[in-house]
């Protein structure tokens, strides 16, 4: 058995084949969820309608949807280039880190001018903070697989250091845990009463941008030739480590994005349980999405709503939170032997 590269893939074939790979989800997971005692079909339904069944666990698939669109930017931006960036959790902690610094009332500005200015100094940080692994790619050879994931426990312990010493929160009784943003460093709510914020309308206009930056501009070519062959974009005269550094800023600004507006929409405050593991399941968005920017959207609301309709399912039907974890994972091994079924076709010798 040998691979054979496809030439140009039918349009049946690139979209029947990731639509095949969820299916195949669905129904492994509804096996899976008549083997723990419940029936699958009313699983299914327990899922979808405690992810969409109310205005409330609309909003709330909203509100989880909004970090997950900023770490599938940074990955999908970063692998697009062939730059593997596992460290999207490392880089959304720093620009927590950098809103909670900012936020506590170290700049007394009004809110038009306080938050742009969070922002903007997160995503410089969270920029910097995958730039080290990528220079040490680019200069030394150095496999940024290894160096962004190990960046990740690194950073973690850094900031639990930083919760138990200068950022501890001297009301907080003793919790690990900052002090509370001032009012001007808030993201405001997008609806009165409920949790979901502004966030998600920055997660929205960051897809955008990726977007046109992707398809209209000059670093959106290089970055896809360079991601094609490193090589042959060098012989073209395209300087890819000019490319990937550019490439890395960009990917860790984003990731450092779903942290501030973890801190200043959602939580108020740094806690070293912030993120579940956001930047992690931005890699499944990402791969989810086929690196397109605004099916990151799509993507993120996907997963998003398995995580929140997983959660009423379990106290409904009785069934374990894992399920949802299965899904996710078996849906991202399905849809990257898919996108390999895209681009190859398996021939016998």
């Amino acid at each position: 058995m040998r691979l054979e590269p496809i030439a140009n893939p039918g349009l049946l074939r690139r979209l029947g084949l990731p639509a095949l790979a969820l299916g195949v989800t669905v129904v492994v997971a509804s096996i899976l969820a008549m083997i723990a005692g419940a029936q699958p079909f009313s699983v299914l339904g327990l899922i979808i309608k405690g992810a969409v069944g109310s205005k409330f666990a609309a909003l709330e698939t909203l509100n989880r949807a909004t970090p997950l669109i900023f770490t599938g930017l940074a990955v999908a931006v970063a692998f697009r280039a062939q730059l593997w960036n596992i460290g999207a959790e490392a880089q959304l902690y720093v620009g927590a880190v950098v809103t909670v610094v900012l936020g506590t009332g170290a700049l007394g500005w009004p809110a038009f001018a306080l938050l742009p200015t969070i922002a903007v100094a997160g995503m410089f940080a969270g920029a910097l903070t995958l730039l080290v692994p990528t220079f040490l790619k680019t200069r030394f050879g150095v496999d940024e697989v290894v160096t962004t994931l190990l960046l990740n426990f690194v950073v973690i312990l850094w900031v639990s250091m930083l919760l138990e010493g200068s950022l501890k929160d001297p009301m907080g009784l003793g919790w690990p845990k900052s002090a509370r943003l001032i009012a001007e460093a808030r993201l405001p709510r997008m609806v009165d009463g409920l949790r979901l914020h502004w966030g998600f309308g920055l997660a929205l206009l960051s897809a955008f941008v990726v977007w046109i930056i992707q398809i209209r501009t000059t670093l959106g070519y290089e970055m896809r030739a360079v991601g094609l062959n490193k090589e042959a974009a060098r012989f073209a005269g395209i300087p890819v480590t000019g490319v990937l550094i550019k490439t890395a800023l960009l990917s860790g600004g984003l990731a450092a994005l779903a942290g501030f507006s973890e801190v200043a929409g959602l939580k108020g405050a740094l806690t070293l349980d912030i993120s579940p593991g956001f930047g992690y399941t931005g890699i499944i968005v990402a791969m989810l999405a086929l690196l397109n920017p605004l099916g990151v959207v799509i993507s993120a609301l996907f997963v998003a709503g398995i995580f929140v309709g997983a959660d009423s399912m379990s106290r409904a039907a009785g069934v374990p939170t894992y399920l949802a974890d299965i899904m996710l994972a078996l849906a991202l091994l399905l849809m990257v032997l898919a996108i390999m079924l895209t681009k190859f076709r398996v021939r016998r010798e």
